[in-house]
């Protein structure tokens, strides 16, 4: 997130898994893309001329159980949110996601596998600068009691917090000064989670099916039911935080900023993105190379 300049992949890196709503066995690729392509997705089981699905906020077509993007014929692949915030941590600009499924595998529930596999394909610097977005002026969007806003800073801040009535939650805050190092140490492991009590009705919606004790911190009231996939006890806020990072590189570009939310989810940090780009004298594109830099 530092570099001045964009980076691809050396090499392409594969991972398998089901979805963790479809229960769909997913084959996914990460493959290098020029500079300036930006996050690019490929159904391979969709017809040829369907294929590509920019992520991009104008594609988003779903909030609710995840982040849901779509092209105009209607070609989606869904919870992209734990892949793009690995992309976006580990600083890959440009790469051509490759599955044959709906859906980004669920993996081990956060982004610890993805980290994995951009580490092991490594990634290759561009010539081209890397395009930062700089927060000018505070942005903020509320729905009842969700709040979330974007404000100046000199670097990329987070602070969020949630509250849930069941006792193994409860009120959860986190602030932390976001960079590739603080992401690894921070975020990447935190898991998601739900709830017992809505699983069965997941189930009739057809939904959950690829969600196990394995993947999934399941909440039941005031206890954990699988305590030893917690990495803390505030992991819950944390892979909060970890899911608007993802929600957040649908933007495209690292940014310079803060970020503030209380009880976010995909559908708040969506209409955020979407409050941003509607205020234009809010946010400017900079870019910096190491000469402009040390000229400050």
């Amino acid at each position: 997130m530092q570099s001045y300049f964009q980076h691809t992949l050396s090499s392409p890196v594969r991972v398998s898994g089901v979805g963790v709503h479809t229960g769909e066995l997913i084959d996914l690729t990460i493959s290098p893309a020029p500079a300036d392509n930006g996050i690019a997705f490929m159904r391979t089981d969709a017809p040829e001329d369907r294929r590509l699905i920019r992520a991009c906020a104008d594609c988003v077509a779903d909030t609710r159980l995840g982040t849901v993007i779509a092209n105009a014929d209607g070609v989606q692949v869904s919870t992209v949110e734990h892949l793009m915030a690995a992309l976006f941590a580990t600083g890959v600009d440009n790469a051509v996601v490759e599955l044959d499924g709906p859906e980004v595998p669920i993996l081990d529930g956060c982004s610890a596998a993805f980290v994995a596999a951009i580490d092991a394909g490594g990634l290759r610097r561009q010539a081209t600068p890397r395009r930062h977005i700089e927060i000018l002026a505070p942005v903020e969007v509320t729905h009842a009691d969700k709040r979330a806003s974007l404000s100046p800073a000199p670097c990329f801040e987070m602070a969020v917090e949630i509250a849930f009535d069941a006792l193994a939650i409860g009120r959860q805050r986190l602030e932390l000064v976001m960079d590739e190092a603080t992401f690894r140490a921070e975020l990447a492991e935190a898991r998601t989670f739900g709830f017992l009590a809505e699983v069965e009705q997941l189930r009739a919606a057809g939904l959950g099916r690829g969600a196990s004790l394995e993947n999934t911190l399941v909440v039941d009231a005031d206890r954990v039911l699988n305590p030893e996939l917690l990495a803390r006890a505030d992991d819950f806020v944390r892979h909060k935080m970890l899911d608007a990072l993802g929600d957040l590189y649908i933007l495209g570009s690292p940014i310079i900023g803060r970020y503030e939310a209380s009880k976010p989810g995909h559908a708040l940090n969506h209409a955020l993105v979407q409050a941003l780009l509607a205020r234009r004298e809010a946010w400017r594109f900079v870019t910096r190379t190491p000469e402009l830099a040390a000229a400050g």
